[in-house]
């Protein structure tokens, strides 16, 4: 196989290296997260060991939906962990005795 370069033609584009690739993804995660209705979560995304880890707490499950789809979204193809928690934000069902 010959060397592109060497014939006066561009070498293809392989993007950037993987490390920066991810890196850039879990940033337009974090701009996209700040960006829409979950803007005023305390979510995480962190590189840990090759894999990205998202971290916190969410106010409902339907939160919690929405920002593991725009996960899957944005990093479509990478290893993510998550341990995202849903707060109880439901009134008591009964009377406190004290």
């Amino acid at each position: 196989m010959s060397d592109p370069t060497a014939q006066g033609r561009p070498a293809p584009d392989t993007g950037p290296p993987a490390g920066e690739n991810i890196e850039y993804r879990v940033a337009h995660l974090h701009d996209r997260l700040a960006a829409e209705e979950l803007g005023e979560l305390g979510v995480r995304a962190e590189i840990r060991a090759g894999a990205v880890a998202i971290t916190g707490t969410v106010p409902s499950g339907r939160c919690r939906e929405t920002l593991l789809r725009v996960v899957r979204e944005e990093l479509t193809g990478l290893t993510v962990h998550t341990d995202v928690v849903v707060a109880e934000t439901a009134g008591p069902d009964h009377a406190e005795e004290l």
